[in-house]
């Protein structure tokens, strides 16, 4: 008798398609569309998984901080910048996560709901365990 999990026929298109290949150690890459991601998990020839679940997470949400900021008539934000951190536990799972934001534009007494919408925008803070969404400090008219 069959006990294990039998593949699903779907007729519909996925929305998102990824193909991750390891030939041997610890080195994925990954075919997204027409490109290709490196992730090594001893760091030799790419950024390890965790680095790069937080480099993803700030690189979504500089585009949901624009959108949320345009819907406030904040139309060219200029140059933003996000230094991102992140704490590992004793098992090297994600246990933290700030980013430090700085915007070209004067956001001044806005920053609050500008991170909020930013937050309701983002894809990878909505996807994330609510105790890893980044911890955020902004700086207005920063550059």
């Amino acid at each position: 008798m069959f006990r294990g999990v039998a593949a699903v026929e779907s007729t519909a298109m996925a929305d998102i398609e990824v193909n991750s290949t390891s030939e041997e150690g610890f080195v994925t890459r990954s075919r997204i569309g027409g490109f290709e991601l490196t992730v090594d998990a001893t760091d030799e020839e790419g950024p390890n998984p965790n680095a790069t679940l937080v480099a993803d997470y700030a690189s979504c949400y500089i585009p949901a901080f624009r959108v949320g900021a345009q819907q406030r008539d904040y139309d060219d934000l200029g140059k933003i910048e996000i230094d991102a951190e992140a704490d590992l536990d004793d098992d090297d799972d994600l246990e933290a996560i700030r980013f430090d934001i700085r915007v070209e534009a004067d956001i001044e007494g806005d920053e609050d709901e500008l991170v909020e919408r930013g937050e309701d925008i983002c894809h990878v803070h909505s996807a994330l365990r609510e105790e890893l969404h980044a911890d955020i400090s902004i700086d207005g008219n920063a550059f």
